[in-house]
């Protein structure tokens, strides 16, 4: 893929002080490759540094979704153990400077927000969501997979330890009014373009406060939470990658087909 390619995948743009992420590929369900990730995470590192940008807007692509998560064409080239490591360090790396962002984000979610999509949504400050929004992680009948570290603390930081199990364990997609009543969402809108208007004044209001107030309160909720290391979690991480049952998964997910797990 060309840098051209690369650059229209996930679009920046900043006026007024409002950063304006879109993944841009509607086609696809705005999955993400790993550039998009590294994008991101530029991005993220470019606020840190302009002191311009006071918020950053992200969104998805079209009306069906905010993102799907990992594009699956990225895990066909795990070739050893060390792949899924790198893989789950590149997510916490960029999830955690998505995070810790010196400016606020705002997630406007229409449509699918699922797997790593559903973890960039749960990384930001402020969720938004339309009716049609439908939220969740549902590698347990996919991928045969596990979150990475940091989105297993991040997620039990935000709706608590029995909701995580919950969404995982039944890898059902919540609607719009469950995700608000557990704190995915802080706000549901009509429709899409309610969204677009509803994440704007939200934008514009935040970019008019005291920047260094929103900055040391989200250094400071960063502060009180608990996170697993990337070593605590590394033996859990090559207990899925590197099994029978995320190769079927895999496969059963290109070829369209229910799996067939057996636990190893």
């Amino acid at each position: 893929m060309d840098q051209a390619m690369e650059a229209e995948d996930l679009v920046f743009e900043c006026n007024d002080g409002i950063g304006r992420i879109t993944f841009n590929r509607p086609q696809a369900r705005n999955a993400f490759t790993f550039a998009m990730y590294e994008r991101l995470a530029a991005i993220c590192e470019e606020a840190n540094g302009d002191r311009s940008i006071k918020v950053l807007v992200l969104r998805g692509a079209g009306d069906k979704a905010f993102a799907s998560g990992t594009d699956i064409n990225q895990f066909r080239e795990f070739k050893t153990p060390q792949d899924a490591i790198d893989y789950e360090n590149r997510i916490d790396r960029v999830l955690t400077t998505l995070e810790q962002c010196r400016v606020p984000t705002i997630a406007a979610i229409n449509g699918f927000c699922t797997g790593g999509g559903a973890g960039i949504a749960a990384a930001c400050d402020l969720r938004i969501g339309t009716q049609s929004a439908k939220i969740g992680f549902p590698i347990a009948r996919t991928l045969g997979n596990c979150l990475s570290m940091s989105n297993v603390s991040r997620l039990t930081a935000l709706i608590g330890a029995a909701r995580v199990k919950d969404l995982i364990f039944t890898a059902r997609l919540i609607d719009a009014a469950e995700a608000a009543s557990v704190g995915l969402l802080g706000e549901v809108v009509e429709d899409l373009a309610a969204l677009d208007r509803r994440a704007e004044e939200v934008a514009r209001l935040l970019a008019g406060h005291a920047p260094l107030t929103l900055t040391a309160t989200k250094q400071a909720m960063a502060r009180l939470q608990r996170r697993l290391t990337r070593d605590e979690g590394e033996d859990l991480i090559l207990m899925c990658y590197t099994s029978q049952d995320f190769r079927e998964g895999l496969d059963a997910f290109l070829n369209k087909r229910a799996p067939q797990w057996r636990g190893q």
